[in-house]
Formats: C-alpha cells, sequence, structure tokens
C-alpha cells in the first residue's frame, strides 16, 4: 500500500484519537483498550512498510500518547505517591527516552569542554571558580586536605544552603527550557564547564583521588539529578518548537505536564545529596577507602537504576498487561 494511500486511510481515526488524548472526547477503558491495540497494527504496519517516515514517527508519539492516557483513566488503588514514582515517573522517562539521552551527551561534551579548558589555560579556574575559592582550596591541599571547603559552617546550616541552592539551580536548568532549550543548554554549560574545570584544577594539583572521594559521595546524585532536570527542559523546548500535529498551545500543556513530573522526581536525590554534603562529605577523608566507594557506587546505583533500567522494566510489565486484557 502506497504511504499517502495509508494516510488518507487512515487519517480521520487518528485525528480522533487526538481528540481522545487531549481530552475533547470521552472514552471507557475498554473503547481506550480498543483504540490502542488498533493504534499499534498501524504503527507496527508502518515501521515494517515505512520506516524512515514521518508517518511512523508520527504514529510512534501518538502510540505514547495513548499509552500514558490508558493508565491515567485507570483507578490507582496503592497509594497515589508512591504510585508516582513507581509507575507514572518511570513510564514518562521511558517515553521521553532519548532527551534523558541528549542531556548526558550534552553534559559529557561541555563537561570535556571544562577540562580541556583547565588544561590549557592555568587561569580558567580563577575565572570560573572565584580566586578567593582556588587559593582557599590550594591551601587546603598543601594541608593535606582537600575537601576541607565542606568542613565549614555547621551541618545543619550548610545543608539547607546546599539544598536551596541545588533546587534553584535544578529548576533554572528545567524552566529555561520555554526558550526552545537553548536556556537549558546554557545553564547546563555553565554547571558542566564548572565541574570539568574544578576536577581537572584538583588534578593539576596532584588531589583528584581526594577530591573525588569526597566530591562524588554527593555529586553522583547531586550531578545526575541536574542531568535528568535538563532533560526536562528539553522536553518543554521541543514541546514548543516541534509540536507536531498538535496545536502549539496544546504541545506546551502536554509537555509542560510530564516534564514536570519528571522535574519533581529529582527533587528527593537533591535533598539526600545535599544531606551527604552537609553531613558526610566533611568526613571523607577519615572514612575508609572501601566505605567511601560503597557510599558512591550504591548511590551511582540507585539513581542510575531508577532513570536508566527500571523505566523499561514498567513499560514492559505494563504493556504485556495491557495486551493480556484486551486480547
Amino acid at each position: 500500500m502506497r504511504e499517502v494511500y495509508f494516510i488518507k486511510q487512515n487519517k480521520e481515526k487518528w485525528l480522533g484519537i487526538e481528540q481522545v488524548i487531549q481530552g475533547k472526547v470521552k472514552k471507557n477503558p475498554d473503547d481506550l483498550s480498543s483504540l490502542y491495540i488498533n493504534l499499534i497494527n498501524d504503527l507496527s504496519f508502518a515501521q515494517s512498510y515505512y520506516p524512515k517516515s514521518n508517518t511512523t514517527v508520527y504514529l510512534n508519539h501518538l502510540s505514547s500518547q495513548m499509552f500514558q492516557k490508558i493508565y491515567k483513566t485507570k483507578r490507582v488503588e496503592e497509594n497515589r505517591l508512591m504510585y508516582f514514582f513507581k509507575t507514572e515517573v518511570p513510564l514518562l522517562v521511558y517515553q521521553y527516552r532519548r532527551y534523558l539521552l541528549y542531556a548526558f551527551l550534552f553534559f559529557i561534551l561541555f563537561t570535556a569542554i571544562g577540562v580541556l579548558s583547565g588544561a590549557y589555560d592555568k587561569d580558567f579556574a580563577n575565572i570560573i571558580l572565584g580566586e578567593e575559592y582556588v587559593n582557599e582550596t590550594i591551601e587546603n591541599i598543601k594541608k593535606g586536605n582537600a575537601v576541607g571547603v565542606y568542613q565549614s559552617g555547621s551541618t545543619w546550616g550548610s545543608t539547607i544552603g546546599i539544598i536551596f541552592n541545588n533546587i534553584t539551580v535544578g529548576a533554572k536548568l528545567y524552566i529555561y527550557g520555554v526558550t526552545g532549550g537553548v536556556g537549558t543548554l546554557y545553564a547546563l554549560l555553565s554547571n558542566s564547564v564548572m565541574l570539568g574545570s574544578f576536577q581537572y584544577f584538583f588534578y593539576d594539583y596532584g588531589a583528584l583521588k581526594d577530591s573525588a572521594r569526597g566530591i562524588w559521595l554527593h555529586g553522583v546524585f547531586e550531578i545526575f539529578a541536574m542531568v535528568v532536570e535538563a532533560m526536562c527542559g528539553l522536553i518543554l523546548g521541543a514541546s514548543i518548537l516541534f509540536p507536531r500535529t498538535f496545536s502549539r498551545f496544546n504541545s506546551f500543556k502536554t509537555g509542560f505536564k510530564d516534564s514536570f513530573k519528571i522535574f519533581l522526581s529529582t527533587v528527593p536525590f537533591t535533598i539526600c545529596a545535599g544531606i551527604i554534603e552537609g553531613y558526610v562529605t566533611r568526613h571523607a577523608l577519615k572514612m575508609p577507602l572501601v566505605v567511601n566507594l560503597a557510599l558512591i557506587i550504591t548511590s551511582l546505583a540507585i539513581i542510575g537504576f531508577y532513570y536508566f533500567v527500571y523505566p523499561s522494566v514498567v513499560y514492559k510489565r505494563i504493556n504485556t498487561h495491557t495486551n493480556d486484557a484486551v486480547l
């Protein structure tokens, strides 16, 4: 079948599904499941005969939106907050997983720029980190206490200030997405270059190992959350720039609603990072190396599993249940 005829034959049905997704037309759960299976059949056909077509891209997007619609209409029997973190957020992360990949690629690129800038310009750290901070850290390194900067101030006071600052940074990464993602990328560039130059600075002074033992205790949660927040900003920007067949306003509403939910999921990790930085990082060089590494690896395993592995697990489980229920 020629693609033009395929589109003409199914156009009205797809437009009707868009109306259902936007809430303009109400359907019961059985009808929604039937529409979803029908749409999946169209997607499979398009993937087989028009794999590189915009039609396939459109149907894939429509299927994801329909999938979300089905599970939003189901009665949630478990605790709402638990459902949010166990099911709703993972499904959204799976749906927008390519934006998480984009965010990480930009993060790696920008961090590498920071490292190279620090390597080729010895004054770069002073410009990015501030001369006072650099001089204080150099003195700490000479005293054999690379993480000395984290030992100033009270534990609870430092924790509150750190959490507030990190949430503010994350909010900027997300909200700046309204500029079409440009603001988000700029904010990510600023923070990533700072991180790269910061790590090279310690390497240059022979204190990379000691600094990593302290910085990455809290940095795993903090930096990973920052990248996910950038992902949310990119989703918001894409909803404005690429509305597909939706009106730009409706596309923005959907993009904002979905990305905001993902953004909220980073808040617990950001709070944990602040608590670790305020209470644990100051003791990094005093604890056994094996304990230090165990904490860092455990943190990475938890947040990495939640955003990279668990979404696929949830999607496959629920998709299997949906197909079994319909059949």
